[in-house]
């Protein structure tokens, strides 16, 4: 990449920069959030807005240059990325755990918070798309991609396997990483919150949900696999921790802050972790007991 193509990236993140800056705020007033999200430092806030947005147009930008699909496949992919890891897996969490949170969350705001991520997502999308010349100026590569061309039997233990590594690193960066950096604020915000006996397949499901946002990611990148595991990483850890910046009057500071550290690094490792493993050539468990059956054998 020479200096002049550098340069005019760098143009095009600050327009799309300004222009997410603008969509938060016309979906924001569009579902009357504007009132809830004043603070006693409102100039502070619409700083930390835009370096909100600044990040998030950086880590949607990377793989829509790095793109073999152009056009509203590629818009598509990306709205449904971005509305995906920033609001749908955010809120829906809180409204498994809305019982829990009734005190802490009003159950009225979460419709608000659904329809802002739609409005955000649906105006973004097809401008960066634009902005960035996808959108009918290049033609879409045609070579044969052989990502995640695998039997169904390959599919089937390692979305099992994904599940598993997704609930362990749900739990030990909660547990390791949350909770110490919370400290005695954990215990006065979450007070008599307990874990239904479900939490477990829960936590698979939205495994299985982050797993499908990975995909289109994994499919349109090109470059080699780690491009599209830094893409996905990046997308996971910024679009869902990027928001805990932002100033509520739900959370407190330590608690946010201590939310944002845990979910940028867990994020981050898991979708590492999703894009390694579905690249890797691997055949089925049945295959791989055959293999090394074999290969006992000879060696006898």
């Amino acid at each position: 990449m020479n200096a002049k193509t550098t340069i005019i990236l760098g143009l095009k993140v600050i327009i799309l920069t300004s222009l997410l800056f603008v969509c938060y705020l016309i979906a924001s007033m569009s579902v009357g959030l504007t009132d809830s999200a004043q603070t006693a430092d409102r100039m502070g806030a619409m700083v930390t807005l835009l370096i909100v947005c600044a990040l998030q147009t950086i880590v949607l930008s990377y793989p829509i240059v790095r793109s073999r699909w152009i056009g509203w496949r590629l818009i598509l992919a990306i709205f449904f990325v971005f509305y995906g890891v920033m609001t749908f897996l955010s809120q829906i969490e809180t409204v498994v755990f809305l019982k829990y949170l009734v005190d802490i969350v009003p159950t009225e705001m979460i419709p608000k918070l659904f329809l802002q991520g739609t409005i955000i997502a649906a105006l973004f999308s097809p401008l960066a798309v634009l902005i960035h010349g996808r959108i009918k100026s290049a033609e879409e590569l045609q070579e044969a991609n052989q990502r995640l061309v695998m039997p169904w039997t390959e599919w089937v233990w390692k979305l099992i396997l994904i599940a598993v590594i997704y609930v362990a690193i749900y739990f030990s960066f909660g547990m390791f990483v949350f909770r110490p950096l919370a400290g005695e604020a954990f215990q006065e915000y979450y007070a008599g919150l307990q874990l239904p006996g479900w939490i477990l397949l829960f936590q698979m499901v939205r495994a299985m949900i982050w797993t499908a946002l990975a995909l289109p990611v994994i499919r349109m990148m090109k470059g080699r696999w780690w491009e599209a595991g830094l893409a996905v990483a990046l997308l996971f850890s910024v679009l869902m921790g990027s928001l805990l910046l932002l100033p509520n009057p739900y959370m407190p500071d330590t608690i946010r802050m201590a939310h944002f550290v845990e979910v940028s690094s867990s994020n981050f490792l898991f979708g590492w972790i999703v894009v390694w493993l579905l690249n890797r050539r691997h055949g089925s468990l049945r295959e791989m007991f055959q293999c090394s059956e074999g290969d006992h054998i000879s060696v006898k």
